[in-house]
């Protein structure tokens, strides 16, 4: 045994009477020098917070997970004895492992266990793990396209020189060739063939034993089959002299599939690559403040940068951790991050994301976010999520794609015993170009392969796609639902007017109101503590809060309430007062503070339409749709915004559970819906739509409900998703039209003889393509910006 993790694995197989799983090994691993690591006592490092910034994140109070990549991993054994070796230590909560690109996220309890103790439990077994690198991923991801050109190089070498010792006797007159040349010919081509099978041929063949070996029936089969039935006959026409060879066709057939391959390969390689570029986006290195205000800077590792740390951004260099400015005027490019090409002005006060580009005046800021915490880390995690998960359209297509082959086997072998009886010496000719021009990878590929581009094209307009059903859902979505304040308006509220209805002073009005609503992250709390000190807020204590409604807590011996006149009024029962009401109907926002004797006071707030919300209103009523506002606002400042856009319908005054009980009321009635919301009243109603739209601005609770997060500032992104959705969905129904109606037309040409081998290998190849070029078609339209007029 080379390690520990292969006499682990050896000793299970045995046990389970599964010898033969080593007759199906077609790859040796690594060696003990390169597989163990040799000096464990440096894993003691990975567990100091610095170097945990960019790899770790926290989950919960006492969790956190890492971002790894394995080394040493060669086979999905490997990943079976890593998930259950590393899940059955001590405080580890979970572990998944990704096959494909050796990607491990592993979440334990800190108070239980540290990184280093599973890193060190991961060598124990011969393997190696770090945090996961941009530069070793793009590595894997070159070293597949390497390996997939010199394949295609061999195959189309190969077939160009067959091509030449088969075309003269495919022209000679009968009669002008010997049989002796006609012979020297043949073994000639089986010379060059020989490369093509055994080396650019080998995955196929690789892929169908192993699926024949757990008794499965896989894409590469028929095509396993095609290619080993026609060389194996050629060699045996070869070595006896009698019979046809096919030389030419099977080197053909490789080339052409190879290079379909290839291409698919990096198409989805470049659709995929969204999360690499914002994982490029980070600088690596930033300037450190010494003594500010002097400018004097010093220049540190990322990974070394702390909350509070200030640094300084010269124009043109990559901000590179989220903070807020502290000196200087300028602007930022946030379109990697949002879609928006338009500059963000940034002045003193605002906040400036990590991955963006300083395009103006030199800015300081101070550092708010560092490594997994930071904006960009939870772009580039929500986009891993999508791409990992599987639609149910791409899970149907795979057992429709799995059936098929099975279905095309039978075919075949019927076929074959048929020509065998019409002509035996087509039969094998017959039977590999059966085999050969069905096509289940276009079958296969045809909702992936639109998927994928969609989910990276959104992605360029400032949606980011968190799960993968999100654009087949949307693209069915007959009603949008929205929520006001934080969606509909900037979520900025300004405070207009305080009513004081007792003789107290405004400012301790203002105070005590700030106090109440010192934790929440409501926009309508944020606009009662702009410009109240912290330092001079009173005492309040046995604070509750009461979702859509408002805080209730005790101040100075009394129960006091901020909130709707509604909720607050709950305490005495009197009417709100015709000025309040007045504010009410000119569509502010009033916010009432009482206690058990009456009215505290009241506050004006107002809000203004976020950009692009009349646009996104019309483009989305020209589609047809049902629009609607949902909101725990007062019915009048609801209907003002409602009416200030053109929707039709709008409520107000509504709690979570209303607002949960709408949707289900529409879903009832047979519509589809999308809720577009923000906040932690709106998580449960996210939850409950069919699709569901956060903003990117909202809380962290809305993001996870939500299954698409709109990370700029202008709604007619929506639009342009919605729009992109259904077009995505229209050339997913392209695709598998096509891929039906190739394969309902070339299989039975093939089994009537019409069509031979390298013209099957050429129609299975282009049909491949085509279905991921025309997937190609949504990043050029989303990119062009036009979409709509191509619907």
């Amino acid at each position: 045994m080379c390690c520990a993790g292969c006499q682990a694995v050896a000793l299970a197989i045995v046990a389970n009477g599964l010898d033969d799983y080593y007759q199906h090994r077609d790859a040796l691993p690594e060696s003990p020098r390169e597989a163990v690591p040799q000096a464990l006592k440096d894993l003691g490092l990975f567990d100091h917070p610095e170097v945990q910034k960019n790899f770790v994140r926290p989950v919960g109070e006492h969790e956190r997970e890492a971002a790894l990549i394995l080394e040493g991993i060669t086979c999905a054994a490997c990943v079976w004895l890593n998930e259950a070796h590393v899940g059955r230590q001590p405080g580890v909560t979970a572990v998944d492992i990704n096959y494909a690109t050796r990607r491990m996220r592993v979440r334990w309890d800190e108070r239980v266990t540290r990184l280093s103790h599973i890193l060190e439990a991961i060598a124990a077994i011969g393997y190696r793990a770090h945090p996961y690198d941009v530069a070793k991923s793009e590595q894997l991801a070159q070293s597949e396209r390497k390996s997939a050109l010199w394949r295609l190089f061999v195959a189309g070498f190969g077939m160009m020189q067959v091509m030449m010792y088969a075309v003269p006797v495919y022209l000679a007159e009968e009669g002008t060739m010997t049989a002796d040349i006609e012979q020297l010919m043949r073994w000639a081509s089986l010379i060059l063939t020989l490369p093509v099978v055994l080396y650019s041929a080998a995955p196929f063949f690789r892929s169908a034993w192993r699926d024949m070996a757990l008794r499965r029936v896989g894409m590469d089969v028929p095509v396993a089959l095609g290619v080993g039935a026609a060389f194996a006959a050629s060699l045996w026409a070869t070595v006896s002299g009698q019979g046809e060879v096919y030389f030419d066709s099977v080197t053909m057939f490789v080339f052409f599939l190879l290079g379909g391959r290839y291409l698919e390969l990096m198409a989805r390689q470049k659709a995929v690559r969204g999360v690499e570029t914002l994982a490029r986006a980070t600088p690596a290195f930033a300037a450190r403040l010494l003594h500010f205000p002097a400018l004097e800077s010093e220049r540190v590792a990322v990974a070394e940068l702390n909350v509070g740390d200030l640094l300084l951004v010269k124009p043109g260099e990559a901000i590179p951790a989220d903070g807020v400015v502290v000196q200087g005027e300028g602007a930022a490019d946030e379109s990697l991050l949002t879609g928006e090409s338009r500059p963000v002005a940034k002045n003193v006060g605002d906040e400036v994301t990590g991955g963006s580009v300083n395009l103006a005046s030199p800015l300081v800021f101070r550092v708010l976010r560092t490594g997994e915490q930071t904006r960009l880390a939870s772009i580039r995690r929500l986009m891993e999520q999508a791409e990992a998960e599987r639609p149910e359209t791409v899970r149907m297509a795979d057992r429709v794609a799995a059936r098929f082959v099975a279905a095309l086997l039978v075919l075949a072998v019927v076929t074959a015993a048929t020509w065998y009886f019409i002509d035996a010496g087509r039969m094998l000719e017959v039977f590999v170009a059966v085999l050969v021009v069905s096509c289940p990878c276009a079958l296969s590929l045809a909702t992936p392969a639109a998927m994928t581009v969609s989910i990276g094209a959104l992605a360029s307009r400032g949606l980011l796609v968190t799960r993968g059903h999100a654009i087949e859902a949307l693209a069915r979505v007959t009603c949008f639902a929205f929520d006001k304040t934080g969606t509909l308006t900037q979520g900025h509220m300004v405070l207009k007017e305080v009513y004081c209805c007792r003789n107290w002073p405004e400012q301790r009005l203002r105070e005590l109101a700030a106090a109440l609503e010192l934790s929440s992250e409501h926009p309508i709390a944020a606009g009662l503590r702009a410009g109240v000190g912290q330092e001079k807020l009173p005492r309040v204590t046995e604070l509750r809060v009461r979702t859509g409604a408002g805080v209730e807590a005790c101040f100075e011996g009394e129960v006091v309430r901020l909130g709707s006149p509604h909720f607050s009024a709950g305490l005495h029962g009197m009417p709100v007062p015709e000025r309040v009401a007045g504010w009410q109907a000119a569509g502010d926002t009033a916010v009432a503070l009482a206690n058990g004797t009456g009215w505290l006071g009241f506050f004006r707030l107002t809000d203004s339409l976020r950009d692009g919300a009349g646009a996104m209103v019309s483009g989305l009523y020209q589609h047809g749709l049902r629009l609607a506002v949902l909101s725990g606002d007062s019915t009048p400042v609801v209907q003002r915004v409602a009416d200030e856009l053109g929707i039709n319908e709008s409520e107000g005054e509504l709690s979570p559970e209303d607002k949960h009980q709408r949707i289900k009321d529409w879903q009832r009635e047979g519509m589809h819906v999308a809720m577009v919301g923000d906040g932690v009243n709106d998580a449960p109603v996210l939850a409950q739509a069919q699709v569901s739209v956060a903003m990117g601005q909202g809380t962290d609770l809305a993001r996870t409900q939500a299954d698409i997060v709109l990370l700029g500032q202008s709604l007619t992104a929506i639009v342009d998703g919605f729009e992109l959705s259904r077009r995505t969905m229209r050339i997913v129904r392209q695709n598998l039209t096509w891929s039906f109606g190739y394969n309902l037309t070339a299989i039975p040409l093939a089994m009537a003889g019409w069509i031979t081998p390298w013209m099957a290998g050429i129609g299975m190849s282009c049909s491949s393509l085509l279905v991921v070029l025309n997937a190609l078609r949504l990043q050029r339209l989303a990119v062009s910006g036009t979409i709509k007029a191509r619907i």
